[in-house]
């Protein structure tokens, strides 16, 4: 089992900056081999993959958070983070963090975690 606890969300202006984490706990996460990513869901809207990073370092972005956001993670304290820079409007949403035991990072995950709201202001 693994679980996830997202923090770090609230509201901020337009160009602004925010950092959410992610706990990981549970003994699946112990495994080390893993792929775990930040997804966002608005009300009435399709869930959206932001970032992916899998155990062997390979990351990948959504074209409208590249180079804007970064996904990192420290494996000593078990949290996953999103730097978020240069807030924009279109960027509020609940963001939801997600783990799979699969390094290759398939398309299901399996756990997830609660989510944390996100507002950016214009």
């Amino acid at each position: 089992q693994v679980q996830l606890v997202e923090s770090g969300g609230g509201s901020v202006q337009a160009g602004g900056s925010l950092r959410l984490s992610c706990a990981v706990s549970g003994s699946g996460y112990t495994y080390r081999s893993y792929c775990m990513g930040w997804f966002r869901q608005a009300p009435g809207k399709e869930r959206e993959e932001v970032a992916i990073i899998n155990s062997l370092g390979r990351t990948r972005y959504a074209d409208s958070v590249k180079g804007r956001f970064d996904i990192s993670i420290n494996n000593a304290k078990n949290t996953l983070y999103l730097q978020m820079n240069s807030l924009k409007s279109e960027d509020t949403s609940i963001y939801y963090c997600a783990y799979d035991g699969n390094w290759y990072c398939g398309s299901d995950f399996p756990y997830w975690g609660q989510g944390t709201q996100v507002t950016v202001s214009s």
